[in-house]
């Protein structure tokens, strides 16, 4: 069930990388300044709500140049983009109607916004998980989250649990394997995080099979 939403979702949105290059070197322009770590806060910060290039990228290049403190990237991206899902999710309950234009000019389209507003109705803690962990553009979803009202408490939950995950998971892989792993990492992150996400749903389903039976 959740692959099925992942797949309708990341398949209906633009590839990043080929849209938003220029973006995407400019965020890793940020690796060789002196506040390097800040940089990565707020890059991951504006994501959750309207940035278009994933911290990923950053963070990949400040644990390959430091993998000693590959956890603290990894702790500072899950913060900050929490933080700024939250922010997105005050803009959805509060701002949405000043801003509504905006976002779907720029950031994403109304068609994107009503089947995220209909996941919601049907998935709640799945569709925010699923959302902070894989490609699917977290901040899609923070602002529609805002803008149905589901509970904030939960919101916060799945996305602490999906943001903390994902940036982990990079953290991981890097320290590990180092500089060999860069390439994978990049080339095949998305498709990593959906099979995850994939196989965690499925024993989700098995467990409810088991315990209903």
């Amino acid at each position: 069930m959740a692959s099925e939403l992942i797949q309708r979702q990341y398949a209906a949105m633009p590839p990043k990388w080929a849209l938003h290059r220029r973006l995407y070197n400019w965020v890793l322009a940020f690796a060789h300044y002196k506040h390097a770590a800040w940089a990565l806060f707020f890059i991951s910060f504006a994501e959750s709500s309207f940035f278009p290039i994933a911290p990923d990228v950053l963070q990949i290049v400040l644990t390959l140049e430091r993998r000693s403190l590959a956890w603290r990237y990894a702790l500072i991206s899950t913060v900050a983009s929490v933080l700024g899902g939250m922010a997105g999710y005050a803009i959805g309950a509060s701002l949405w109607f000043l801003v509504s234009n905006f976002f779907f000019h720029f950031i994403f389209d109304p068609t994107t916004f009503e089947h995220v507003a209909a996941l919601y109705r049907k998935w709640d803690f799945w569709a925010v998980f699923v959302a902070a962990f894989t490609p699917i553009p977290y901040k899609v979803f923070t602002l529609t989250a805002g803008v149905c009202h589901i509970s904030f408490g939960m919101f916060v939950l799945a996305s602490i649990v999906g943001r903390a995950s994902r940036f982990f998971l990079v953290a991981s892989l890097l320290w590990w394997f180092g500089p060999s792993v860069k390439l994978f990492v990049e080339r095949y992150f998305n498709w990593l995080t959906i099979i995850l996400v994939g196989l965690l749903a499925t024993g989700f389903i098995v467990l409810k099979y088991i315990y209903d039976s």
